[in-house]
């Protein structure tokens, strides 16, 4: 493997020292977010492989490369999980796939890929599930990284147990920059134990009603672990011991979904009829008690009420005003103008600082540019 790192270390020296753009790609599958993709392909799909995994430690650490599935089959056999549910967008394949060799077209000159989700894409780009609302987002179960640097410097951050840092903690950081401070080479995941019992309830709801009652809720000792309301059915997983899931069934009522799995799995994988239309996809965070937002389109939405998504030929000056008046921000998600800008506008103070942390982990410039914001 040290042979892998030192031929993508010499493309990054050759590329720093030439202002040559790099495309960093592991499977692929998240080509599609964020701004156009530039530059020659840096494929990191051969490093791979999980590094350790202590059941008991609830850690595990595994190569970038790493398929996403690979590492969930490894801790569904040990009761455990990811709990920020990262989505793959892109096939599910059997962990006993022959691992690929290096020069074999994931490093520099790197093949087109086959759309696999790998654990370095995974954090690069930061998105997380349906329990993300409840259990945390993808950062939070970051202990540690191993990265390139713009130097091609190996470098290592954070560990492998909870602690407090000074400063940036730059393990986390790397969560969802896409790519544009550095190359991942090894990450360090908090695990979770699954939970004992799970069930998903329907309700017939209207947005306003199920914005105020899943808010009602969040205040209360109840298992809930993920919402999604859309065309006025209001749905929820509980999720937990068997005595507390039960409990929660018999209290708030509704319908039970007997294909709930499916459901949050779909939802996860953006596979539900609502993702499937043609309008550009937009990405709202806002406060969960924000009301519904009177927006052209389809709305679905997720978080108990802080993630809206929205399937509209609208203009972006208006979406991102709706979100600002939520208190968050918009992001063009899928599909659409990208020239307007895929991420919210930083404030200056911002940008600043995303500029000096570009300029200090990347000097020349050269990790997948453009792709957060035009000029970076």
């Amino acid at each position: 493997m040290q042979e892998i790192i030192n031929q993508i270390t010499d493309t990054i020296r050759t590329a720093a020292a030439n202002k040559t753009p790099l495309r960093i790609r592991g499977g692929g599958s998240k080509d599609f977010y964020g701004g156009p993709l530039r530059g020659e392909v840096l494929g990191i799909g051969a490093y791979r492989g999980i590094v350790g995994y202590e059941p008991t430690e609830l850690v595990i650490t595994a190569r970038a490369g790493t398929p996403l599935a690979e590492i969930e089959a490894a801790m569904r056999e040990q009761g455990q999980m990811l709990a920020f549910e990262p989505p793959h967008f892109g096939p599910l394949p059997s962990p006993l796939a022959p691992l690929p060799r290096a020069g074999e077209g994931n490093v520099v000159p790197a093949s087109p890929g086959n759309g696999m989700a790998t654990l370095g894409g995974c954090i690069s780009a930061g998105l997380s599930g349906p329990r993300r609302a409840y259990a945390g987002a993808a950062r939070d179960f970051v202990l540690g990284v191993r990265m390139l640097d713009g130097k091609g410097d190996d470098l290592r951050f954070g560990g492998q147990v909870m602690k407090n840092v000074a400063g940036f903690d730059i393990s986390r950081l790397l969560a969802g920059s896409l790519g544009t401070l550095g190359i991942i080479l090894e990450v360090s995941l908090k695990a979770l134990p699954l939970p004992v019992a799970e069930a998903t309830l329907r309700f017939q709801k209207t947005a306003a009603e199920a914005i105020a009652l899943v808010n009602e809720w969040a205040g209360k000792p109840l298992p809930v672990s993920a919402t999604c309301h859309h065309d006025n059915a209001l749905t929820v997983r509980l999720a937990g011991a068997a005595a507390a899931v039960r409990a929660a069934r018999t209290k708030l009522g509704g319908e039970e979904v007997a294909a709930g799995a499916a459901f949050w799995r779909q939802l996860r994988e953006h596979e539900l009829a609502f993702f499937r239309q043609q309008q550009p996809l937009w990405r709202l965070s806002l406060k969960a008690t924000t009301p519904p937002l009177n927006l052209p389109g389809a709305q679905l939405i997720e978080w108990g009420g802080a993630l809206r998504w929205l399937a509209a030929d609208a203009d972006a000056q208006t979406v991102r005003e709706a979100a600002k008046f939520g208190g968050g921000h918009a992001t063009l998600f899928r599909g659409g103008d990208k020239s307007v800008g895929v991420f919210h506008p930083l404030p200056p103070a911002l940008m600043t600082i995303q500029r000096n942390l570009k300029r200090t982990l990347d000097p020349a410039g050269i990790f997948n540019p453009g792709r957060m914001y035009p000029d970076l």
